[in-house]
């Protein structure tokens, strides 16, 4: 049986994780869940309420569907795949630099829980602040009604610089940082962790699946850091959207706000403490499903190369 990466000595370290809205290399399985998300944080959202847009995700989907048909379920997903590709390879060589790092210079232990969390979180920071503008963009693609603000990447691209400036890239920055250094810090920990119990709570012959234990550890690591952080994430996409008005008209409601303090403070009068959490159930079903694969892959081909490695130096 190959060793699991995660197990190996402290010279063999492992990559980094997925931020909050993507970026996982599998927006392909979940574009769906990942629209329905920022459909349902910028829409009024209740079952009580008859002038509610959307009553929850089957009835979203249902009316999505209906008014815009069934490609709009993939809004945004080419920015979506750049937005990944980027944000992977930023993010997991930093996190094998910073790690590698306090394994040379300092007395700690580079696989200890603390170490992956900081080194996590800060390498999902130099990710962030590298493809947030291409986050912008995936947003702004996913979040525009009928008729369409923007036909295609450049043309977003281009409109948006000349109507809001350079800045417009970067907007819904702050709440994306501080929820990302958590969100991957304890992505890869509950992970790390979620394993040490499955190791414990499961029989003998359980522990021979390691595959399926990858796959379960990873979606319980997405559903815990997504839930603890998420609050964070709706301020970022209203954020994004903001200046965006006009092209939401449609959908009946539209919100502005003058930075993230503004946007917590109208949210809670507004829509009380459970507005903090809309459109937590797609986002969830979509971090189990990614996360749970993003693991099972890593540790899958980390497994192959390392026995690639093991195999050719025994030559």
């Amino acid at each position: 049986m190959l060793r699991s990466p995660l197990d190996t000595d402290p010279g063999h370290l492992p990559l980094g994780l997925a931020p909050p809205s993507c970026p996982d290399g599998r927006e392909t399985d979940t574009a769906l869940c990942d629209l329905s998300g920022p459909w349902l944080q910028h829409e009024r959202l209740s079952r009580r309420d008859p002038n509610a847009k959307y009553h929850g995700i089957f009835q979203a989907s249902r009316q999505i569907l209906q008014e815009e048909g069934l490609t709009a379920f993939w809004k945004g997903h080419i920015p979506a795949q750049i937005l990944s590709i980027g944000y992977g390879a930023v993010q997991f060589l930093s996190f094998e630099m910073l790690t590698e790092l306090v394994h040379r210079g300092s007395v700690y232990d580079a696989r200890e829980f603390s170490v992956h969390f900081v080194c996590g979180g800060l390498a999902a920071c130099m990710a962030t602040l590298t493809v947030h503008p291409v986050d912008v963009l995936r947003t702004r693609f996913a979040a525009q009604g009928e008729p369409k603000v923007y036909n295609t990447l450049r043309h977003a691209v281009g409109t948006m610089y000349r109507s809001e400036g350079p800045q417009v890239f970067y907007k819904g920055l702050a709440p994306t940082l501080i929820a990302i250094f958590p969100y991957a810090g304890l992505q890869f920990s509950c992970y790390s962790s979620l394993k040490h119990l499955y190791k414990w709570a499961m029989p003998g012959e359980g522990k021979k699946n390691e595959n399926l234990q990858n796959l379960l550890c990873g979606s319980g690591a997405g559903v815990i850091s997504k839930t603890l952080t998420y609050p964070l994430d709706l301020f970022k996409k209203r954020l994004q959207v903001g200046g965006f008005e006009h092209a939401r008209a449609a959908f009946g409601q539209v919100r502005r706000y003058k930075g993230l303090m503004d946007c917590a403070k109208q949210v809670l009068q507004k829509e009380g403490a459970l507005g903090f959490f809309k459109g937590l159930s797609p986002s969830l079903l979509k971090a189990a499903l990614s996360t749970g694969f993003m693991f099972f892959w890593y540790e899958f081909f980390c497994n192959v190369f390392h026995c690639m490695n093991r195999t050719a130096s025994q030559r």
